[in-house]
């Protein structure tokens, strides 16, 4: 799943006329080239979520026949609902087996592999070093277990969850990061430190940043 309703809010201007999943980096959009890694990695199928601007995104993806890979929409319709309330409505589309959650607004080099999650788990995060706008970080890791202990990093806003993480779960617009953040506590998240290529355009100055780094190294991005 690529989430991509969210409104953009650190993006205005830029995001009043365009959605963030649209905005380009070295003359493609961001989301065109999250599907052509998902796809080079074997997935052939994802549900994007629209609510802002979402027929754009549609208009210009289509049903994903162009990047090698098929698309189902879920929309939102005007207020979209949030990150973990974006998956639960999702999750018919998305079936009984893990799935990976990916947000447009960002770019990587991550290879998207092959992660399995333990019998007992329910998530799979992907961490960074922390950036200069979350130098706190958001998660502690020991090894390979999510928790309270170890050094803490930035979630990237890559993960494979696993569709009991929304079980009992009758909210309809509710953010993620509380529902990550309980699981780990009952021992239940693994992840793993990224030292490649990230970053995500959350507000143009660090849009102009990907835009850059897209531009001087190209074969690596």
């Amino acid at each position: 799943m690529i989430l991509a309703a969210g409104r953009g809010e650190r993006l205005r201007p830029l995001s009043d006329r365009l959605p963030k999943a649209l905005m380009q980096a070295g003359g493609r959009t961001l989301i065109e080239l999250l599907l052509e890694a998902l796809a080079a990695a074997g997935v052939r199928e994802t549900v994007i979520n629209l609510s802002w601007l979402g027929e754009m995104i549609r208009e210009r993806l289509g049903e994903g026949s162009r990047h090698g890979i098929r698309i189902h929409y879920s929309d939102e319709g005007d207020s979209a609902l949030e990150t973990g309330g974006g998956i639960r409505k999702a999750l018919p589309l998305l079936g009984a087996e893990p799935f990976w959650v990916v947000n447009a607004d960002l770019r990587t080099d991550f290879p998207f592999g092959d992660v399995r999650l333990r019998p007992q788990d329910l998530a799979w995060l992907m961490l960074v070093a922390n950036p200069a706008h979350n130098p706190g970080g958001d998660f502690g890791l020991r090894g390979s277990r999510i928790g309270a202990l170890g050094a803490r990093h930035t979630f990237a806003g890559i993960s494979v969850l696993r569709p009991a993480l929304f079980a009992g779960i009758e909210d309809e617009q509710f953010p993620l990061a509380p529902l990550l953040r309980a699981a780990a506590k009952a021992g239940r998240v693994a992840g793993k430190l990224y030292e490649g290529y990230w970053a995500d355009a959350g507000t143009a100055e660090r849009l102009a940043a990907i835009r850059w780094a897209g531009a001087s190294a190209p074969s690596a991005l």
